[in-house]
């Protein structure tokens, strides 16, 4: 024992301050840089961990156990948006010492800090198919296994919960209707989907075996050493699992007794996933059927997985342009108000137009395909005209424009420039604008959404069955996020 202590002591020196401070549940403000960016993961952090807190407290409070499973499922999700944001803070610190690096450096060539668009991902629609076997599910024999069951949603800093479903054999998928969307992701995101699952049937007042067996050691090892054993053997509900499935981190939570979410599954999207359709994803299955918490997966994952990068959605560049018009006098310009958005140069009579929601007097297809290049110096206007070409029907038209100074002319160039690498990096993505529907609030009022099915349709473009059985209410999750919320504005 003694041995296995100096190897803890110096797992610990070797780790970095911050890791020091995620192990003793501190975070002093002397660990974060002096930076906007830092002082909001800060307040974040401050948060969750208010949060965290209150949902200890309550998880030992409830003598219900709706309300003891909706506390575990905060406790869960306040943990890993903890890690996530400690996550983040660690990355942003490594990138500024990187950059003062590559400043003091005196060999450091030019480098390229064209970087791509932020954008929005939603995810949709997710159906997690059972398989259960014939005799429980259409012959209803053995004992009714029922499970509590979430996803958490990771992209980034950003972390969301669904509502939590009772599930046992009667339904032959884990439907969550909730669209969840990502607002700051980037082309090369990596969305991890993670399903929990917790046996709704375990007596929750009984202390565990390995619980019994610390509690018994730490009489005799002394109450630190009992403290830190007790960590050790029981990591408490509050433990995520760390993304690749290693080993769980381990959070200075207090060993709350109550209900324990596992994880059952996870996956992860990227930008290749996305195709504006009801697909499949396959799902990595963690336990086996000896766990309580067991539920028997399909092994695949149904969503709609949307984009929609904010070229497509916003205007990356406004401003005066003379068009020369399309066979007929070369000297003969149009004055217009240009708006580069989406697959399109918008041309407008006025600027007034655009705020009117006006229709544009024209547009110029501005896609993969375009080619765009700044033609030689007009010997009368004195500046480079900007000549765009697209292909229609196998001919070749091209719109000639210009403006009234060489450093909007360079502006322009630019705006195309990056555009077209925006376009480049969200590929798919920038053919189409995709719809998203905006997720609507979570209402604390009873609510009965339909259970659809896939468990005979699992093609990659199935359509979910309107039929099925009826979910419980999740008036529950409404009165444990209120509780949260009147625990947080006490705490200050």
């Amino acid at each position: 024992m003694f041995c296995r202590n100096q190897t803890a002591r110096a797992t610990v020196a070797r780790g970095s301050a911050l890791e020091m401070e995620i192990r003793r549940g501190k975070f002093r403000k002397s660990v974060f840089l002096d930076t906007s960016q830092d002082s909001d993961i800060q307040k974040k952090i401050d948060h969750e961990i208010r949060m965290r807190d209150g949902a200890c407290k309550l998880l030992a409070a409830c003598s219900q156990k709706d309300q003891a499973l909706e506390a575990a499922k905060s406790l869960q999700t306040c943990s890993t948006r903890i890690m996530a944001y400690m996550s983040e803070l660690q990355r942003m610190k490594e990138a500024q010492v990187m950059q003062k690096l590559t400043r003091r450096s005196s060999d450091a060539g030019p480098m390229d800090d064209r970087l791509p668009c932020k954008g929005k991902v939603a995810i949709s629609d997710l159906r997690i198919p059972l398989m259960w076997k014939d005799t429980e599910y259409f012959k209803n024999k053995g004992e009714l296994h029922r499970c509590a069951v979430f996803c958490l949603l990771q992209l980034g800093g950003e972390i969301f919960d669904t509502d939590m479903v009772i599930v046992d054999r009667t339904l032959t998928d884990i439907c969550f209707d909730n669209t969840i969307v990502f607002n700051e992701a980037s082309p090369g995101f990596e969305l991890r989907v993670e399903l929990y699952s917790c046996c709704s049937e375990d007596d929750y007042s009984a202390g565990s075996t390995p619980r019994k067996l610390a509690s018994k050691l730490s009489s005799s090892l002394g109450r630190s050493a009992g403290k830190k054993l007790r960590a050790a053997m029981d990591p408490g509900p509050c433990s995520p699992v760390s993304n690749g499935g290693a080993a769980p981190l381990l959070l200075p939570v207090p060993s709350v007794p109550g209900p324990k979410y596992h994880l059952l599954a996870h996956t992860s999207l990227s930008l290749s996933h996305i195709q504006d359709s009801f697909r499949t994803h396959d799902l990595t299955i963690s336990g086996n059927e000896e766990c309580s918490y067991w539920l028997p997966l399909y092994g695949s994952m149904c969503c709609r997985l949307a984009a929609q990068p904010h070229c497509m959605t916003q205007q990356m560049m406004s401003g005066c342009l003379k068009v020369k018009q399309l066979g007929g006098d070369p000297q003969s310009w149009t004055k217009v108000y240009g708006v580069l958005k989406g697959t399109s140069l918008f041309c407008y009579h006025r600027q007034e137009d655009v705020e009117a929601n006006v229709e544009p007097a024209f547009t110029i297809a501005i896609n993969k395909e375009t080619r765009i290049r700044a033609s030689e110096k007009d010997p009368q206007s004195k500046v480079q005209n900007i000549c765009i070409s697209n292909q229609y029907g196998g001919e070749e038209v091209t719109h000639t424009l210009t403006t009234d100074s060489r450093e909007d002319t360079h502006r322009w160039m630019e705006a195309f420039w990056q555009h077209f690498y925006d376009m480049s990096q969200w590929k798919q993505c920038c053919d189409d604008l995709m719809k998203i529907e905006l997720p609507s609030p979570r209402k604390p009022a009873l609510v009965t959404p339909k259970q659809g099915s896939l468990y005979h349709e699992m093609a990659p473009l199935a359509t979910p069955s309107s039929e099925g059985l009826l979910l419980q209410d999740n008036a529950v999750s409404a009165e444990i996020r209120a509780l949260l919320s009147s625990y947080y504005n006490d705490s200050y």
